[in-house]
């Protein structure tokens, strides 16, 4: 089991710097993908959309949101989304890195944050906005059990990735699909450096390039 130091390191190694300036000016939003250490293990906070909100409604998401005005950056917004969503402040996030912007269906550029949180935060969700906050071991993406794929939607590149899972704390179960399955998996295969149990779609050898080049075959559509 590699350390949380170690699991830094390597996160730090594929931060994005200024290597996405060139990009034309398009509608930006952020996410910020939790990570904490329990028991040993690597875990990730995800959190269940409002049935009630307008867009992706009842569906799992890391928090996140569109970018403000007065947002400075694509961290920034991350933070500044995560506390309104469950209450997580900005001093309570070790920013990691900026890992590559994905484009969503909806046309906005979507930014992942990675940090490290405390163990012993406790959500408090927004409920205008969240219904449930949970958390799940960051292995459970490199696992071949409770995953599915299909193929992807015209214009979109690779499979379609789903899971399901059952929060043992809850009995709940969750169905995490789309642009959400694709980070947490890319995260889990960074953080843990181990390959999943199935076929990505992308590569993970080369991933900057990988997606720097779905990015611009998007753009270049628009």
């Amino acid at each position: 089991m590699q350390t949380k130091e170690e699991i830094v390191a390597v996160l730090k190694s594929f931060d994005i710097g200024d290597k996405f300036s060139d990009l034309p000016v398009l509608p930006k939003a952020s996410v910020l993908i939790p990570l904490f250490v329990k028991d040993g293990e690597v875990h990730t906070l995800m959190t269940l959309r409002s049935a009630e909100l307008r867009t992706n409604a009842g569906q799992v998401c890391f928090p996140g949101g569109k970018k403000d005005p007065d947002d400075r950056d694509d961290v920034d917004t991350a933070l500044r989304e995560a506390e309104e969503e469950i209450g997580l402040t900005a001093d309570g996030v070790e920013v990691v890195c900026r890992l590559f912007p994905v484009m969503h269906k909806s046309g906005l550029l979507v930014t992942p944050v990675v940090g490290f949180i405390e163990e012993s935060f406790c959500p408090c969700p927004n409920p205008a906005e969240v219904s449930a906050v949970f958390t799940i071991p960051l292995d459970f993406f490199i696992s071949e059990k409770g995953h599915s794929a299909t193929n992807g939607a015209a214009g979109t590149v690779g499979s379609l990735h789903s899971f399901y899972f059952v929060d043992t704390d809850s009995g709940s179960q969750y169905h995490i699909w789309g642009m959400t399955a694709m980070l947490a998996i890319l995260v889990a295969a960074l953080a843990l450096g181990k390959k999943p149990e199935f076929d990505v779609g992308f590569d993970f050898e080369d991933p900057l390039s990988f997606f720097h080049k779905i990015l611009q075959r998007r753009i270049n559509k628009l």
